[in-house]
């Protein structure tokens, strides 16, 4: 005998008419302000000129962007910066948090609390301030003068204005900053942790390190995916950290332009000399931004987050 279909499209036990009205408040809010700004500025790409002679130009934004070597050159570069920028994240930011939320949970560790706000305390702080104090901090004119009397000569150097310094100093500040977030990720995750496994590694004589690499890392990993999508997504929209430490030209030379200040500058307030936005530009960086992260994202979500 066949099964007639039900009136109703059905998810799980309860009907769209059932369902829908409590997803509606969340669906409108995302339409609003994500989705329709995504979709219009992926429509703004496609023009030139400003909102009073707006013109249609296909694909030309997006080869001016790659090959005119007016735009292609700060680009590439930015780009370049941005996954240095990001690596140095992962690599420092959350590999000292996993380690960091390894020793917190440790049974034997004291002062559990204190370490823990230490950690967490630059979270709490402006990016301004933070950049601002750091900026003097590594000022040879301000800090110079005590680092002497230390015998640190060696750190007297204008960090911030050497080209092959720049970048890595303000990539770990910002690491310095906001190692709070993955440290407690990494030390719930952790936390959540069957004692089991830990017992029966005791007996088998595994040591601290084998209990590291083959239990608590595996267990982890789906939390380990999320915060280098998190480092990623968020590395590519970094514009703060520059701006305060350097300026949106992301000086010296643009060694620290990311793609955040290159957008700032093109598509909002107008790139050198010019000084005009071009709003079609600035939405072609941000389109191929979009389909950057999405290439990043998505095959670390489907690594990470499968069913185990």
């Amino acid at each position: 005998m066949a099964v007639k279909s039900p009136k109703h499209s059905t998810l799980g036990n309860g009907t769209i008419v059932t369902w829908l009205p409590y997803i509606a408040p969340a669906l409108l809010f995302y339409v609003v302000f994500m989705a329709w700004p995504l979709l219009n500025s992926l429509w703004l790409s496609l023009y030139t000129g400003s909102a009073g002679s707006r013109r249609f130009s296909g694909l030309a934004n997006f080869i001016k962007l790659v090959t005119v070597p007016q735009y292609a050159e700060r680009y590439w570069g930015a780009f370049a910066h941005t996954f240095l920028f990001f690596f140095i994240h992962l690599a420092v930011q959350n590999g000292l948090g996993i380690i960091f939320a390894t020793l917190l949970t440790s049974k034997n560790l004291q002062g559990r609390e204190f370490y823990q706000t230490v950690i967490f305390i630059p979270v709490t702080l402006a990016v301004l301030v933070t950049g601002y104090l750091w900026k003097l901090l590594l000022n040879p004119v301000w800090s110079g003068p005590f680092l002497q009397k230390l015998h640190l000569d060696f750190l007297v150097r204008p960090w911030l204005g050497d080209r092959f310094t720049a970048l890595m100093c303000v990539s770990l500040v910002s690491c310095w900053q906001w190692m709070g977030i993955p440290t407690m990720m990494f030390v719930a995750a952790l936390r959540n942790i069957s004692e089991d496994y830990f017992e029966a590694a005791s007996i088998d004589g595994a040591s601290p390190i084998q209990v590291f690499w083959h239990i608590k890392l595996p267990l982890i990993k789906s939390v380990l995916g999320m915060i280098a999508i998190l480092t990623f997504v968020n590395n590519f929209n970094a514009f703060d950290v520059v701006f305060a430490m350097e300026n949106a030209n992301g000086a010296p030379n643009y060694t620290t332009d990311l793609i955040g200040t290159l957008f700032y500058r093109v598509g909002i307030a107008g790139q050198h000399p010019v000084g005009i936005p071009d709003p079609g530009m600035g939405a072609a960086i941000a389109t191929i931004t979009f389909v950057v992260l999405c290439l990043g994202v998505i095959p670390t979500l489907r690594a990470t987050q499968g069913r185990d």
